[in-house]
């Protein structure tokens, strides 16, 4: 029960770290505001980290790289920690003289497909919060944050999708791509974990 308890305690700050990263990297990205309470929490709550890994792992092509690499790093230590609960920490020290390059691959596979899922929640959040604040608050103080990281993920579904009685169905048809590559996504991490 102990342990079960440590390891949720552990997952829950490594996924909001993560999480952190993620929305870090995003806004940046899009070159979104940084002066707005998200992101003043977010550059408060990974600055610690994003700044001296700058200097290890450049940007590429405007890209926050570290913030990224960071988020990756953070789930394979998380799923590591998480093997290591599961086989047991004596085990695992047992393991550790005989580890395989193919378990270590795994774990760096298996990152990036949680990266990549949290991404998706994220982009998942902005576009719904997007679609919400036009309904009811378009100047809230994240109205702005929230658009400009939904813009250019509803962008090429409005070429496609006409308005329907002055109703905007891009993020509806967005949720619906996103779900799908969600799947995909738990797919192959049931996957990689079988495999």
């Amino acid at each position: 029960m102990l342990m079960q308890l440590l390891m949720f305690l552990v997952d829950t700050l490594a996924g909001f770290f993560t999480l952190a990263l993620l929305i870090r990297f995003i806004l940046q990205w899009v070159k979104a505001p940084f002066r707005n309470p998200l992101g003043q929490f977010v550059i408060a709550v990974t600055d610690w980290a994003v700044r001296p890994t700058r200097r290890l792992i450049p940007g590429l092509f405007g890209l926050d790289m570290a913030s990224l690499v960071l988020a990756w790093f953070t789930q394979l230590l998380m799923s590591v920690v998480s093997v290591g609960f599961s086989a047991g920490v004596t085990h695992l020290f047992e393991m550790v003289g005989t580890v395989s390059p193919a378990p270590i691959l795994m774990l760096m596979i298996l990152a990036v497909i949680l990266v990549a899922k949290l991404a998706c929640y994220v982009m998942l959040g902005a576009v719904l919060m997007s679609a919400l604040f036009s309904w009811v608050n378009p100047n809230a103080p994240l109205a702005d944050v929230v658009n400009a990281v939904s813009y250019p993920l509803l962008k090429p579904l409005r070429r496609w999708i006409p308005l329907l009685g002055g109703v905007d169905l891009s993020p509806l048809a967005f949720v619906v791509l996103l779900q799908m590559l969600m799947m995909v996504l738990e797919r192959l991490r049931w996957a990689v974990i079988a495999g």
